[in-house]
């Protein structure tokens, strides 16, 4: 037996990407956004309404960074998805996070963060709300690597969320082996 939802934007699980950029005076500004994931190797979309004070950066700077929001952090992570920038100027301060010149685009990267994904804005929607990005670098804090330089999920500890249960989920017990287990059912 299956329960119906309806047409909802539930996908399970969804990242909880952070959103930074430079506004026009250099302040950082960030956004939480959930809808959001890999459309092409080297692009990521995203769902972003223009009236989001980081859309409007990103349009003026055409770059910004997507950093994954992590357990230690997810009060902070929830508080600029809540919190509008048009409202409050030192919303990035006020979460607590630092933020560190990307060398790659004109964007911040969240010191606070460890994974980033730093992006060159391809195309913004304004109708859809389709914001692309394209993939310059991706950075990583050596904190979360494992001794082969490699990023240990558990020490990265990414939450995503549940949209079903407006819930952030944390993941990081392996529990297969991407491209391998499915080898099982040829």
């Amino acid at each position: 037996m299956r329960k119906n939802f309806g047409v909802k934007p539930y996908t399970y699980p969804q990242p909880v990407f952070i959103i930074a950029t430079y506004g026009t005076d250099g302040t950082p500004d960030a956004m939480n956004a959930a809808w959001g994931g890999i459309s092409e190797g080297n692009e990521l979309s995203m769902c972003i309404s223009a009236g989001h004070k980081t859309t409007k950066n990103i349009l003026e700077r055409k770059a910004f960074t997507v950093s994954m929001a992590d357990v230690e952090h997810m009060t902070a992570c929830d508080y600029v998805g809540i919190e509008s920038g048009n409202k409050v100027a030192d919303k990035f301060e006020k979460a607590g996070f630092h933020a560190v010149k990307s060398e790659f685009v004109d964007a911040p990267l969240i010191e606070e963060l460890a994974v980033a994904v730093e992006c060159r804005l391809k195309s913004y929607d304004e109708e859809t709300c389709r914001l692309v990005g394209e993939i310059v670098n991706v950075s990583v804090d050596e904190r979360v690597l494992d001794e082969q330089g490699n990023v240990d999920v558990t020490k990265a500890a990414p939450i995503t969320f549940d949209p079903f249960n407006n819930a952030y989920i944390r993941l990081g017990e392996k529990v297969g082996n991407a491209f391998q287990d499915g080898k099982a059912l040829k």
